[in-house]
Order: C-alpha cells, then structure tokens, then sequence
C-alpha cells in the first residue's frame, strides 16, 4: 500500500538583526511539526534577497534593523512576493511601529515577549491567510484610535453622504454606513456597541459587518481593523 504523503511543510524565513535572535528563533521554529525553516537574514534587504530565491511562505520580520528595516523590506515584499506573508516578530509595540507596518502588509504582528506556543499559532494563522495580532498589539491599535475623533466623522454624514471625511469615496464600493460601521469595529466596539451608537438593530448591524467583510475580503475582526488602517478609514494619532 502507497503512503499518501501528507501536506508540504510551512516554509520560514527569519529576519533579526540580532545573530542571538536569529540562531534562537531558528532553533525553536525548526522544533515545530509542519515547519521548515528555509533561511535567516540579518537585515531587510537580506530578507527580501533571501525570500526572492526561497519563496518562502511566512517571513518572521524584526523591524529595526539596518540598511533596509523591517517596515521597508515588507512593503517591497508586499509588491515582489505576494504569496509570501510577512509575520512581525519584535521588541516594539508602539503605534509608531504598528501602523505603519500594517500599512505595508504584515498580516500579523507579535513582539518579542510572545511564548513558543504564540509563535506558532501565528505562523499557522498567518500561513492560512489570517491576520494575527497580539493582545497587546490590539489594545494600542484600540487605544490609538479611541483618541482620536468620533469616527462616524470618518464617514460623511451618515446613510446619506457617500463620501469620506476627506471627501473621497469608500474603497471597494463600502458605502458611507458601511464605513461608519467599520471605523467603530477599528475602535473596538461590539456589535451591541455600534447598534447604540448609530440607533441600529443588532440585526442590521451583524448584516452590515458581513458585507463589509465580503468587500473588504477580511476574514475576521482583525483583519478588518488593519483594512480599516491600511485605508485610513480611521485616524490614529490626530
């Protein structure tokens, strides 16, 4: 009898600066089941070199790091290796660094603190298409939002405006509600929450995210606040 060969293994790339960091994560990656670690670089434009000749299918991504740093080297993978999806794995989780690395297209995003057991979560979540955040990488996206304007302002003026604060129309035919629906989930609210806040049943909440998600092509929560991010369909910092 034949033995059906089971799936291909996840191919890792590890960028770090740091060789301590780089032989460590190397180390521990390889100790999971379904993981093969394909290479390590010591800087970003080491990594999109090294991505370019393995195609790897996660790339761990430290962000500061010299010559080309980890924010710069994933947007250029973003554009080279689509395939490839970049997890960041580091010290900071400031919005400084978390936005603008969400912008370039991380789909996830831990800082160096995160257990073995986190670490291949995200791998797995990232691999199958997911975003993934740390818990304390969502509460600084949360917080950064929370301080700035009440993000219906986001949206027009309300059901009947069809354009953005900035007088642009919602991308991927969102309409003004959907926008304002989706500014509050980037804030953190629940579905309850937003009901209040723009007089909407639950309902017709639930059925305004779902669209939303269909538009946008977010799978989940997460992946549709970095949406809301990458579009600037909220504000943070103002």
């Amino acid at each position: 009898m034949t033995d059906i060969p089971g799936p291909a293994p996840i191919r890792v790339l590890i960028a770090d600066d740091q060789r301590v960091v780089r032989e460590g994560l190397s180390m521990l990656v390889a100790l999971i089941d379904d993981v093969e670690v394909v290479g390590v670089a010591g800087d970003g434009a080491e990594a999109v070199r090294l991505a370019e000749i393995h195609r790897p299918d996660v790339i761990l991504m430290d962000l500061r790091m010299p010559d080309l740093d980890g924010i710069a080297a994933t947007g250029l993978l973003r554009e080279r290796l689509p395939l490839s999806r970049v997890l960041v794995l580091t010290t900071y989780a400031d919005e400084d660094a978390i936005v603008p690395a969400l912008r370039a297209g991380a789909r996830g995003y831990l800082t160096k603190d995160a257990s073995a057991e986190q670490i291949e979560a995200a791998i797995h979540a990232v691999h199958a298409g997911q975003t993934h955040l740390d818990p304390a990488v969502q509460e600084r996206l949360v917080a950064a939002v929370i301080r700035s304007p009440d993000p219906a302002e986001l949206a027009g003026t309300g059901t009947g405006g069809r354009e953005t604060r900035e007088g642009r129309k919602p991308p991927d035919g969102l309409t003004a509600r959907e926008a304002e629906v989706l500014a509050l989930l980037a804030s953190g609210l629940s579905n309850a929450e937003i009901g209040q806040r723009l007089y909407l049943s639950h309902a017709t909440v639930k059925t305004h995210i779902n669209r939303i998600f269909a538009k946008t092509g977010a799978r989940d929560r997460a992946q549709a606040v970095r949406y809301a991010y990458q579009h600037g369909l909220t504000a943070p910092g103002e």
